[in-house]
């Protein structure tokens, strides 16, 4: 009698679900990673990393492609391992024209919170083919101890 309340929907049905679909895409991206809002050109200021925890310690592998190992840091403060550093710009070269610019650089900085209590002597990092690995040694009295069960 009176229409629909939303008329839009009936005329534009495929471009409101594209749009609804769109902006579903958008939050997605912009609210993937639990920890803080990651947008695509800030992914680079924290870097993605695996960790792992064992009996003895922590395992980090961090991917840091095109970085010089000694403009990395690596640091145990505050209950967090911290890894910083940066990236240095290329200089362009003349004569040459650039259609697109991708690539990210300048300084990044990861804090990954520690559980237990880990020995700061005792933390070693490599770099090798634009991997770092990190293990952290946990305290002694942090370690896990198993207890045998017996049958009674």
């Amino acid at each position: 009698m009176f229409g629909s309340l939303t008329p839009w929907r009936t005329r534009y049905p495929v471009t409101f679900r594209r749009m609804e679909r769109d902006m579903g895409d958008l939050m997605d991206r912009l609210f993937r990673d639990e920890e803080f809002l990651v947008l695509p050109e800030a992914e680079w200021f924290t870097p993605k990393a695996d960790i792992a925890e064992t009996d003895k310690g922590y395992e980090v592998t961090m991917d840091l492609p095109g970085i010089d190992p000694k403009d990395v840091t690596v640091e145990i403060r505050e209950g967090s391992l911290w890894v910083s550093g940066e990236r240095k710009e290329e200089k362009e070269e003349k004569g040459k024209t650039f259609h697109r610019v991708e690539r990210h650089y300048g300084a990044f900085r990861r804090a990954i919170p520690l559980d237990l209590p880990v020995d700061r002597e005792k933390v070693e990092a490599k770099y090798h083919d634009g991997v770092l690995k990190i293990a952290v040694a946990k305290m002694p009295e942090a370690e896990t101890k198993r207890i045998e069960v017996k049958a009674s």
